[in-house]
């Protein structure tokens, strides 16, 4: 009994209000699990790209092994042969990914995320000033081949439209011959911005599981207050309800 008002629950009311409230909070439990993981993944990948760097590998048998893992390339890269992948924002400005393939010094080719350039005009895009010749050095993250979100089409290189990275398809449409079946991210300079912006060394991984676990709670409490507000029942409309059921007709 709460003041003038007493609680009086309805089966329905209360069963269908246990099964979603116990729903509810079964996703938030799951979040909070998904949380844990996700921290426990984006930790080792920060500690992988905190490592001495190591030669790229011939081939990888399971990229969970090797995904951010920092390695040293040494070659020439290859700018006649390079790609633009479009639709690659940074910090609110539209541009591109600028992918070239590098002759490493060993004989082989791998494809080498070199960064960001901006895309200022409606034209094509000039990338000249960003060539270097020789050989260079370059430390990168390894990154998966062919990933790409689930709304993404495909790409289309009959028309140079290059959505994700799929480095069978990309060599054959540069004719690069035989490709190691990853790419790599070039890290960026240290000090000022230089175009292609390289990635950074801290690893951005979605994890919004904490924001997700308290919605469902709130949800569930939400549910659970609105369930005891409209069961208590004033005093007078029990009396009357009372009063009424032996009144004569």
């Amino acid at each position: 009994m709460l003041g003038n008002r007493r609680f009086r629950p309805t089966f329905w009311a209360t069963f269908f209000t246990i099964l979603a409230a116990a729903f509810m909070l079964g996703l938030c439990y799951w979040q909070i699990e998904r949380l844990i993981w996700k921290t426990g993944i984006v930790e080792q990948f920060e500690a992988r790209v905190a490592e001495a760097p190591v030669a790229p590998p011939q081939t990888i048998d399971d990229i969970e092994d090797w995904r951010y893992r920092r390695v040293r390339l040494e070659g020439v890269y290859l700018h006649d042969k390079e790609l633009l992948i479009t639709g690659k924002p940074f910090e609110g400005n539209a541009g591109f990914h600028l992918i070239t393939p590098m002759k490493l010094t060993d004989g082989r080719t791998i494809l080498v995320n070199r960064g960001w350039i901006q895309l200022k005009t409606l034209g094509p895009v000039d990338t000249k000033p960003m060539h270097v010749e020789g050989v260079q050095t370059v430390e990168g993250l390894i990154r998966e081949d062919r990933l790409k979100g689930y709304f993404v089409p495909a790409n289309e290189p009959q028309n140079e439209v290059w959505l994700y990275v799929d480095t069978a398809e990309m060599a054959a449409a540069r004719d690069l011959g035989p490709v190691l079946p990853y790419y790599v991210d070039r890290l960026r300079d240290p000090g000022p911005f230089r175009m292609p912006i390289g990635a950074d060394t801290k690893i951005h991984v979605r994890n919004e599981h904490l924001s997700y676990a308290v919605t469902w709670a709130l949800l569930a409490l939400t549910l659970i207050v609105i369930y005891v507000i409209f069961h208590l029942k004033p005093e007078d409309e029990l009396s009357d309800g009372g009063e009424g059921s032996g009144r004569e007709q």
